[in-house]
C-alpha cells in the first residue's frame, strides 16, 4: 500500500509535551519504552527552529509529592529541551492531560496566528500525548503524531490487567488513527516532508 505524502504547513506547530526530568526516574515510573523518544524529539526541534516554525513547550505540574511538581528538581525540562529553549517558543504550563487546558490558553494562541496544523510529541504517549491529540482532533485541527518520538511505561489496570510499554503505544496509535482524531506518523516522515516544504516555499 502506497503512504499517502505528508503536506506540512509553513506555520504547522511542533507541540512538545511534558519531556520533563521527573520521568527519568524509573523507581518511580517503572519500565519505559522507545529509547530513542528522545532523539527524535530533539530532531523535530531542530528542524522546526531551522524553518521558522512554531514551537510550544509544555509542562506539567503534579501535586506535591510527585516528581513533576514544581518544587522538585523533575519538574525541570529535560536538557534537550533546555539547550533548544527559544525566546519564540510558546511555554504552557498544565495541571491536567490535555495541553488544552494550560496556562496561556494554546486555543486562543493558535487562532491568533492562524494555526490549523499541530504536530503532537513527548511524554507519556498514552497520557499527555494522546490526549491533547485528541482533543485537537475534536477542535477541527490536523493532528500528526509522531509516534517514535514519544514514549510511555508500563501500566497495571483493573483485575490484574497489565500493559507493556510497547502495548500501550500500539494502542494510542490504533485509538488515534482509527478513531480519527490524528494521523500516526514517524519522525523521519515529517523531517522529510518538513524540508521538503522549506525548500520549496
Amino acid at each position: 500500500m502506497t503512504e499517502t505524502a505528508i503536506d506540512i504547513a509553513a506555520n504547522s506547530a511542533l507541540l512538545v509535551i511534558d519531556v520533563q526530568k521527573g520521568f527519568d526516574d524509573p523507581s518511580f515510573w517503572g519500565p519505559r519504552n522507545n529509547p530513542a523518544a528522545e532523539e527524535n524529539i530533539a530532531a523535530l526541534m531542530d528542524l522546526w527552529q531551522e524553518t521558522g516554525r512554531p514551537v510550544v513547550l509544555v509542562r506539567h505540574a503534579s501535586r506535591p509529592g510527585s516528581v513533576l511538581a514544581p518544587d522538585q528538581p523533575g519538574h525541570a525540562f529535560k536538557d534537550l529541551v533546555e539547550e533548544r529553549l527559544g525566546q519564540e517558543a510558546l511555554l504552557i504550563t498544565k495541571t491536567v492531560n490535555s495541553a488544552f487546558y494550560g496556562t496561556p490558553d494554546l486555543a486562543a494562541w493558535l487562532t491568533a496566528r492562524g494555526i490549523g496544523q499541530l504536530v503532537v510529541a513527548g511524554i507519556q504517549t498514552n497520557m499527555c500525548v494522546e490526549t491533547t491529540a485528541r482533543m485537537a482532533g475534536n477542535l477541527g485541527y490536523e493532528v500528526l503524531v509522531p509516534l517514535d518520538a514519544t514514549h510511555t511505561f508500563d501500566l497495571a489496570g483493573p483485575d490484574g490487567l497489565s500493559l507493556t510499554a510497547d502495548e500501550l503505544a500500539a494502542a494510542t496509535a490504533v485509538n488515534l488513527q482509527g478513531g480519527g482524531f490524528a494521523r500516526v506518523v514517524s519522525t523521519a516522515q515529517l523531517l522529510s516532508a518538513s524540508g521538503a516544504a522549506q525548500l520549496t516555499a
